[in-house]
């Protein structure tokens, strides 16, 4: 069964998780603080990571910035006791795959965790490198080069990036991207897609707020313009 990091400095909510997800049959680490989670990381290979934004010695976004510094491409999923959506964007920009605010319900973190794991490779009939405008995105890696600088994608956001280039000049709508990227058990919103798409923009595009690739489709979602 897979092997699961949770990074959670609140103990009592730490155990609680640890109690669930073994129960689910998966095997758990703990970490309580930042440099515990990037020891864990290293030494452990975890398959999925559940990493809080507001830990001791190194903060989650630190935490998952270095993850993907260091190559692991490790689902990692935040948790975060904040709603305002630029915590949710600094989490996707440094390489987080998808987050999840507390409170949350247990069924909704085992059915994120399931969908997680559940979706691998690097996507049928794409090459392994693609050039977006000023941007060579590695879709094998998940990294970005632009403008002398290296971005890591996340999960989702490398998962969002192909499904456009897949359907290349064809609008995809959200509810499509919703129900293959993250599945009908992941109780995402149309709003976890704006989310990341926001973050990916701010990776590939040179004028984020002007976009040319990654173009939005009113009333239906986005496309992927060469």
């Amino acid at each position: 069964m897979a092997r699961i990091l949770i990074a959670e400095d609140e103990a009592d909510l730490a155990a609680g998780l640890r109690d669930n997800l073994q129960f689910e049959g998966y095997e758990v680490l703990l970490a309580a603080d930042g440099e515990e989670a990037l020891k864990l990381a290293t030494d452990a290979q975890p398959d999925l990571i559940l990493l809080d934004i507001m830990m001791p010695k190194v903060d989650g976004l630190e935490v998952c910035r270095r993850i993907r510094e260091a190559g692991f491409v490790v689902p990692i999923l935040m948790l975060t006791a904040k709603s305002q959506e630029i915590d949710i964007v600094r989490g996707l920009e440094v390489g987080a795959d998808d987050y999840i605010t507390k409170p949350f319900s247990v069924r909704e973190l085992l059915a994120r965790i399931k969908a997680a794991l559940r979706r691998t490779g690097a996507g049928k009939g794409l090459p392994k490198v693609l050039r977006v405008g000023e941007a060579t995105v590695d879709l094998v890696k998940g990294k970005v080069d632009r403008g002398g600088q290296t971005f890591n994608l996340g999960y989702f956001e490398l998962e969002i990036l192909k499904m456009l280039v897949e359907n290349a000049e064809q609008p995809v709508d959200r509810a499509k991207l919703l129900d293959v990227i993250w599945g009908l058990e992941g109780f995402p919103t149309t709003r976890t897609v704006d989310n990341h798409i926001v973050s990916l923009r701010r990776k590939l595009e040179t004028d984020p707020k002007h976009p040319k690739h990654i173009v939005t489709v009113h009333s239906i979602g986005y496309k992927y313009v060469p």
